[in-house]
C-alpha cells in the first residue's frame, strides 16, 4: 500500500474530503495550497501543506508529486489548460511506476434531454459523444490512462453528483430556487435524472484505487440516483412552498445558459468495473436525507445576489 499520498485540490471540497479521509486512514498526505491561510487549515487537519500553484509555475507542485507514492489530482482549473497540467504531471512520474489518480466527472457524456428523462446509462469504458465543451477533459482522461504506457500507474475516476455534509450541491440549489422565485423549481418534466454518491463512499473508491486499481483503468461511483423533481417536491413540503417547473428560457434567466443545460440534463452512470475489480459498495444511498438540514433551509430566505450561479465543485461536469 502506498505510503505518502499527495493531494492537489487538498483545499477544495473534494479534494479536502480526500485528503482528511487518507490521513484516518493512516497515510501521510500533502496538500496543495496557494495562501498561507489555506496551508494552516490543511495543517490543523493533519495534512503537510505544499505552497505551489498550478497557474504561477508547476515546480513545486512537480516535486512534490515525485516525492510522494500517490498523487491524488482534485483541482480545478480552466478546462482548455487542464491537459497540459496533466501531462506535465504524467512526464514528471514518468518511468516511476507511481499512483497517479486523475478526477473527472461524468457531466462528460450527459444528455441533454430539456429535463426529460432518458434509459441511457454509461459504464466505465462505453464510448460516448462528449459534451462539447468538454471536450478537453476527455482529452485530460486519454493523457492519464495513456501514461500506464509509460510508466506511470495512472487512472482515471469519473463521479457523478456529489453530496454530503457541507456540499453545495443540487439539494442546495434547490432550496436556493426557493429564495429566487418562492417556489422549489425544476426545468421542464423534472424527470432528468443524475446518478449520485455520498463524499463519503467516493473517498473510500479513491483509498480502494490506490491499493488495488488496474493501471490505465477509469472507475465510476454511483451511490444513487436522484432526479430534479424529487428534490423539488421534498424541499417544497421541507419549506411548505408550492414546486414550480421552469421553461428553458426561464432556467437560463434564472441559472444562466450554462446551469440551465446542466439542470436540465440526464448523467446516469453505471459502475461495474469499481465494483467487480475494487470490491467497492456504497453504503450511503439517500441524497434526500440532507433536506431539513438548517444550513440549507437558510439558503432559502431571499439575498440580493442576482440570478443563481453556475454549479460548482465535481458535483458537476467540467470542474
Amino acid at each position: 500500500m502506498s505510503k505518502k499520498i499527495f493531494v492537489i485540490g487538498a483545499t477544495g471540497y473534494l479534494g479536502g474530503v480526500l485528503a482528511r479521509h487518507f490521513v484516518e486512514e493512516g497515510y501521510e498526505v500533502a496538500g496543495l495550497a496557494r495562501r498561507e491561510e489555506a496551508g494552516a487549515k490543511l495543517a490543523a487537519d493533519g495534512i503537510t501543506p505544499v505552497s505551489g500553484s498550478l497557474d504561477d509555475g508547476m515546480a513545486p507542485v512537480l516535486v512534490a508529486a515525485s516525492d510522494a507514492d500517490a498523487v491524488v489530482y482534485a483541482a480545478q482549473v480552466e478546462l482548455d489548460r487542464e491537459p497540459e497540467v496533466l501531462e506535465r504531471l504524467c512526464q514528471a512520474l514518468a518511468g516511476t511506476g507511481k499512483t497517479l489518480i486523475f478526477t473527472s466527472g461524468s457531466g462528460v457524456f450527459m444528455k441533454r434531454t430539456a429535463g426529460e428523462w432518458t434509459s441511457e446509462a454509461m459504464a466505465e469504458d462505453d464510448a460516448f459523444e462528449p459534451v462539447a465543451f468538454l471536450s478537453e477533459r476527455v482529452r485530460t482522461e486519454r493523457i492519464v490512462r495513456a501514461a500506464a504506457e509509460t510508466g506511470v500507474r495512472a487512472m482515471v475516476v469519473r463521479p457523478p453528483a456529489i453530496w454530503g455534509p457541507g456540499d453545495n450541491g443540487q439539494v442546495a440549489r434547490v432550496y436556493r430556487t426557493v429564495a429566487t422565485a418562492g417556489a422549489a423549481c425544476y426545468v421542464g418534466s423534472g424527470l432528468a435524472a443524475y446518478s449520485c454518491v455520498h463524499h463519503a463512499d467516493l473517498a473510500r473508491l479513491y483509498a480502494l484505487v490506490i491499493e488495488r486499481g488496474v493501471s490505465g483503468a477509469l472507475y465510476h461511483a454511483a451511490g444513487g440516483e436522484f432526479a430534479w423533481r424529487w428534490i423539488a417536491e421534498a424541499v417544497a413540503r421541507d419549506l411548505g412552498v408550492p414546486t414550480r417547473s421552469l421553461s428553458m428560457d426561464e432556467a437560463e434567466e434564472m441559472f444562466g445558459p450554462l446551469g440551465a443545460m446542466i439542470y436540465s440534463a440526464c448523467s446516469r452512470s453505471l459502475d461495474p468495473r469499481a465494483r467487480t475489480e475494487l470490491g467497492w459498495k456504497p453504503v450511503h444511498g439517500d441524497m434526500l436525507s440532507q433536506v431539513g438540514e438548517p444550513r440549507l433551509r437558510a439558503l432559502a430566505r431571499p439575498a440580493p445576489d442576482g440570478p443563481d450561479a453556475a454549479p460548482s465543485g465535481h458535483a458537476f461536469p467540467g470542474q
